[in-house]
């Protein structure tokens, strides 16, 4: 009897405890669809920190399966979350370049004010905005004459505005911006380079969601095998994402991964192996000497390299330039990701990378989330930079 007694206690303690973890667990599932953070995002970000207080260079330190990915492709369109939390809603352009446009705004407002129109000190006003947005010196001069030589020495604020939203949009390129993969070759191979603490391992997560909601099969190559914790950060992006990573050992010779990995993605029939690189200082002779030894062990491999995507911090402004010069002559860049827009009041530098090195910007990082990398649109990217005309 005593026995029974006891089983019947323990069976209603059993019982009690299966029910305070199940309460525990919708609990926190619960809290989870609330915020659309999850146990790895928290542990990428942990990684960022670590690595930053390692190795890592800080950027001040630097003077369907065939065919393009397009914004219409199903997922992306509707801004479905793509690794099953609920995700906030995606940043805009207008949203993020807020800090960009506040000058401008300043600037316009004050010249609608002035019954007189513009006279040569609100021109030099111009030119200081335009280089304070970080379109460089030379480039800010270069819209200012065509301007004054357009319109005359004293149009309208709204003649103005409208000229110079015309005017920055037509010199941006006219290409492609979508992202380029191979129709006949599997895998299609796309190196992202640059320098450690712009957003390059975090940018390769956000592509391979984009892609695989895009209905792409992606794989990862942690090509970085030199800085810390590198390849563990690779590893929580492909588990968010839900892809498969390549990895070798600590210091293992970086084109040997990623060649391992095209050789994999090709063998399982992979459409994509997004290849993680080590972003040390540009100025260092050893590492742009490894990407371009990367970019010629890829181009032998079964796969083809269809993309060489630098991702800049739009934060570092004109040290982006030299960035992009250092990078595209080892490992002759096709496009760019500019990250941190949100984080920016020098969103010019965008127009300024293009102008000089004739490189279009493919993505555009407007956030935090997985969702907050966007093609790049010239004509929305100057509008919201501008803003509208009730906000000037």
């Amino acid at each position: 009897m005593e026995s029974l007694l006891i089983l019947v206690v323990l069976f209603i303690i059993l019982a009690f405890g299966l029910a305070l973890v199940r309460t525990r667990s919708n609990s926190n599932r619960r809290q989870i669809d609330r915020t659309g953070r999850t146990e790895v995002e928290a542990k990428t970000a942990e990684i960022d920190r670590q690595a930053d207080d390692g190795e890592s260079a800080t950027v001040a330190e630097i003077a369907p399966a065939d065919g393009p990915l397009t914004e219409e492709d199903d997922g992306v369109r509707d801004g479905h979350s793509e690794v099953g939390v609920l995700e906030p809603e995606p940043n805009s352009i207008a949203t993020s370049l807020s800090r960009s446009r506040g000058p401008f705004a300043s600037l316009f407002s004050r010249l609608r004010s002035n019954n007189d129109g513009i006279d040569a000190e609100e021109w030099t006003r111009l030119e200081e905005t335009l280089i304070l947005s970080d379109m460089g010196p030379s480039l800010a001069t270069e819209i200012v004459a065509e301007l004054r030589n357009q319109l005359g020495k004293s149009p309208s604020a709204s003649a103005l505005r409208q000229a110079l939203i015309e005017l920055l949009t037509s010199k941006f390129l006219a290409t492609t911006r979508e992202l380029q993969f191979s129709k006949d070759t599997k895998p299609s191979v796309v190196l992202v380079v640059g320098v450690n603490g712009t957003g390059k391992t975090t940018t390769i997560g956000k592509i391979a969601s984009l892609l695989t909601v895009a209905g792409r099969s992606v794989m990862i190559a942690a090509g970085d095998t030199f800085r810390a914790a590198a390849t563990e950060q690779v590893g929580v992006w492909a588990a968010l994402t839900g892809v498969e990573v390549v990895s070798g050992q600590p210091g293992a010779d970086p084109a040997s991964v990623i060649f391992d990995a095209i050789e994999h993605a090709r063998a399982v029939g992979s459409d994509v192996v997004l290849c993680d690189t080590a972003g040390r200082l540009q100025t260092k002779t050893n590492l742009m000497e490894e990407l371009k030894k990367i970019r010629r062990v890829a181009a032998k491999s079964s796969g083809e390299v269809t993309e060489v995507l630098l991702v800049i911090d739009a934060t570092t402004g004109q040290n982006g330039l030299r960035q992009a010069e250092v990078f595209h002559g080892a490992a002759e860049v096709t496009g760019i990701v500019l990250t941190k827009l949100d984080g920016s009041a020098k969103g010019g530098v965008a127009l300024a990378i293009e102008s000089q090195f004739g490189i279009p910007i493919k993505l555009v990082g407007l956030g935090e989330g997985l969702a907050d990398l966007a093609p790049f649109d010239p004509e929305a990217f100057v509008a919201a930079l501008l803003g509208e005309e009730s906000d000037v």
